[in-house]
């Protein structure tokens, strides 16, 4: 793995500048091409421009959410070019996961709107006194709750010794101008508490060994650690993950973390976590 020595990360005027350098490119979905609300259109013409130029685009997401529905989701908020040549979300990752335990009993704790991530499961749910472990997605009302909420509750499951698997490990993402919680604050606070939570998505391992099979799938042959770029805003989970596999990163600045770059620099020295580039947004 790649250790944080500093954080002189070299910021670049647009993703052309440095697009040579690689041969694929994992890119992170809520924070770098829309932000819940509105698509980044720089963004995704980037992301077209690298795959007419260089090759291919896995979009890697920590949405709860199976892959199969990332596409209408995409639509939903304005982009419709073709910026991707795969899909691979937490969502995927955790169904692996489920599968092994299914049918449970188990309790889900999320809102109605991840469903989805069910439809191809047999699942017994349950409430959580009978249940053998927790399904999280998220928090059932992220935009009037906070993880205190689930404090009590939470406090129940850990007596009770009930793992926690955590579909979507980001704590927070940004739904306009908004900052919302998600399931991987939950899935801390639980942490915090004493229980024991499984992760799926970035930065754990399950969600990066799908996207290698789909970089395989999409190009016949496997694509050496040094000419795959990674670009995410989170530095928990984009730019931690891509450290721990070794890939090189472009950390979007301008997304679930605020401040100047000197600011920035210091977060990812405080979290022994480093970027090989940075930008303001994703553009060419």
């Amino acid at each position: 793995m790649k250790t944080s020595k500093n954080n002189d990360f070299k910021a670049i005027s647009g993703l052309g500048q440095i697009a040579d350098n690689y041969d694929a490119l994992l890119c992170d979905i809520w924070g770098v091409i829309h932000n819940g609300q509105e698509p980044f259109m720089q963004a995704c013409e980037a992301l077209e421009r690298f795959r007419a130029d260089r090759g291919p685009v896995i979009l890697i997401s920590n949405s709860p959410r199976p892959s199969s529905a990332i596409p209408e989701q995409l639509e939903e908020v304005g982009i419709i070019g073709k910026i991707y040549d795969a899909i691979v979300t937490s969502g995927d990752s955790t169904i692996d996961e489920l599968s092994r335990r299914a049918p449970g009993p188990v309790y889900k704790l999320g809102p109605e709107r991840d469903d989805v991530l069910y439809e191809s499961l047999e699942m017994n749910f349950c409430e959580l006194a009978d249940a053998a472990f927790i399904s999280c997605t998220g928090l059932f009302d992220d935009e009037n709750e906070t993880p205190d909420d689930y404090t009590e509750m939470l406090t129940e499951a850990r007596d009770m010794g009930i793992p926690m698997v955590c579909a979507n490990p980001d704590v927070r993402a940004k739904r306009g101008d908004q900052l919302i919680y998600c399931g991987g604050a939950l899935a801390q606070l639980y942490e915090k508490l004493g229980g024991e939570t499984i992760y799926t998505g970035k930065p754990h391992e399950p969600i990066y060994r799908l996207s290698r099979a789909w970089l395989r799938e999409v190009t016949g042959y496997d694509i050496t650690n040094d000419r795959v770029l990674a670009i995410g805003d989170n530095i928990h989970t984009d730019l931690l993950g891509a450290q721990r596999q070794d890939y090189d990163c472009l950390f979007v600045a301008d997304g679930v973390h605020e401040g100047n770059e000197a600011k920035l620099k210091a977060l990812l020295t405080e979290h022994g976590i480093s970027a090989k580039y940075m930008a303001d947004s994703l553009h060419w």
